[in-house]
Order: C-alpha cells, then structure tokens, then sequence
C-alpha cells in the first residue's frame, strides 16, 4: 500500500503514520534547525536546484490553468520559468484534497517531467484554505498530513498555505487563536517531516512576527504576497525588512491584476532586489497574479512577459 493512500475516514490511517514516523526519524537524525530547514527548503531532486541563481523565479500552475495537469511543467519552461508551484487540487467539501500526486505513477510522471524540462516543483500550493476554513474544519489535520506526505514523497520543501478570506487572523481576529493552536499542532509534524508551512496572512509585518512567534516553530514560516502590503497601503520594502530573512520562506511577487509587473507603479523591482540582497535572503519568487489589463486570459503574454523581467532583474 502506497503511503498516500488515504482511508475514508478524517483521521490519518495507520500505515500513513507508520511510514511518516520512520521518514520523520531519519529527517530527525539531523537536528533539523531553523538555518537547517531554510537550507533544505532550498534543495530538490530536480536539476534546476543546481542553478547559480541566488533568486529564482516560479509560476502558480492554477494560475495558467493548470491544476495538477503535467502541461504545467512544459508550459512554464516555456515562458521562461525555473519552476511551477504545483497545487494540491480541489477541496470543496471534501474530507481532503483532490490529490491526483497521491499516486505514485502520477507522481513519478511528474518528477521525470520536470527534470527532462530542468524545471523544478519549488512548493506544493493548498489553495482550496483560500475559501475553506483552516481554522474550524474537522479534517484540516489529514489535509496537512496529505500535504506533507505529497511533499516527502516528492522531495518537495515548502507548501503554500493561504488562510484566506473566512479565517485569516487580519479579517477574522476571533479565530486567530484557533489558527495558532492548529498550527502549533502541525509545526512539530513538519519540522520531524524536514518541510516548512509558508503562511501567507494579511496582517501587518510587525503582526505576522508575533504571530509567528507565538505559534514558536522553525517549520512555520511567512510566505509572503506582495499584493497583501500594496493592497492595504504598507511599505513594501518595510514590511519585508520586518519579517526579515528567517520568517520568509518564499515570496509571492505579484499584485493585484492590472499591470505587467514591469509597469506596476506601486512596485520598485530594483529596490525590492536590494532590500533581499541587504536581508541576505535567497529563494523563489512565485508569480501569481499581475496580469495586463484586458488581457487576464493571455496566459502566454502575462506570464511569458513577468518571468523575462523578473529574470532581467533578478538574474542579470
């Protein structure tokens, strides 16, 4: 039985935990620290992790139409890309994720994809927590289980975890409490598993550390989302100063649609790059959104043009 397979119950099967621990013991022989996880968060089987980038540049696959399809791999090599933030597909009101990577063929399909393109996965996406309720769903603990499981099996360092409209701590401060006790709960289970959860919240930088700091693990980090700064009218380059290097696992360098990311008046790329380099950061930059006016559904002209300027500016 692969150790993806899920029972249909909301609890995590027993052969499930059986093989996690032993992964976890062996991750665990190497006293995974913060520093250490953030060195792991950067590695991968794939051939792209050997790239001499200190920044490299991914593209969400739900965001080119291409939810867990394969095409995602070839379509982001072809607009320029390093890697593909692969989503770990539809929840609803599923007991978990519609994970099609939880078979093993499928995922090996994958992998063998993404080397022959010398691309890599940099994350695994739970986009569904942008409308489902991370902090009251009863099955929220397979979820995360799956997730981590997906991330094990395919060398996969960092997932994207949106808290979304319905439970997001900035929106819905009585739920914060209960957002940070499940995330207490899932810190540990990540950090013997040698992969980090990137939160991605709206609030402010100075609340995303104590935030951070109250849920108290190395393995709970901020995957930070320009738009959420530009949006709520925060310094970026402040707000990035004041998570600063060790809670910023990756980035989402996007806005809100209406300019390319070269035309943004409300981002200063240059200065953007400075300000890691100053912080000593390195890692991916995953384009999300920013899509030209009157062109959102031109996948190959938004993403093509974003992943040629962040390369121009990030890699030149």
């Amino acid at each position: 039985m692969d150790p993806l397979t899920s029972s249909s119950s909301g609890t995590v099967p027993a052969v499930n935990r059986r093989r996690f621990l032993g992964s976890s013991l062996a991750a665990g022989a190497a006293l995974i620290t913060g520093t250490s996880l953030r060195t792991r968060a950067q590695e991968s089987s794939t051939p792209a992790a050997r790239s001499p980038h200190r920044y490299r540049i991914g593209i969400c696959d739900w965001m080119i139409l291409q939810r867990q399809k394969i095409r995602a791999l070839q379509m982001s090599a072809e607009f320029g890309a390093d890697g593909v933030e692969v989503d770990m597909g539809s929840l609803g009101q599923r007991e978990t994720f519609e994970n099609a990577l939880a078979n093993p063929e499928t995922r090996k399909a994958f992998l063998d994809e993404a080397r022959r393109l010398n691309i890599e996965i940099c994350s695994l996406a739970m986009s569904g927590f942008y409308a489902q309720n991370f902090a009251t769903r009863p099955t929220v603990p397979r979820m995360i289980q799956d997730c981590i499981d997906t991330m094990t099996a395919m060398n996969v360092r960092v997932a994207f975890l949106p808290l979304g409209v319905t439970n997001d701590p900035a929106r819905h401060p009585e739920l914060r409490s209960a957002v940070v006790e499940r995330l207490k709960t899932f810190g540990p289970i990540a950090e013997r598993a040698g992969v980090i959860l990137g939160v991605e919240t709206e609030l402010e930088a100075a609340e995303q550390v104590k935030f951070l700091d109250e849920i108290g693990s190395p393995a709970v980090r901020s995957y930070f989302n320009f738009s959420n700064a530009l949006q709520n009218k925060r310094d970026l380059i402040a707000e990035l100063r004041t998570l600063g290097r060790e809670r910023i696992c990756q980035i989402h360098c996007t806005n809100q649609d209406g300019f390319l990311l070269k035309d943004d008046p409300a981002i200063d790329m240059p200065k953007v790059k400075e300000t890691l380099d100053d912080m000593g950061w390195k890692g991916w930059l995953v384009i999300e959104r920013s899509r030209k006016a009157g062109e959102g559904g031109n996948v190959r002209a938004n993403f093509s043009a974003n992943a040629a300027y962040l390369k121009s500016v990030f890699q030149s």
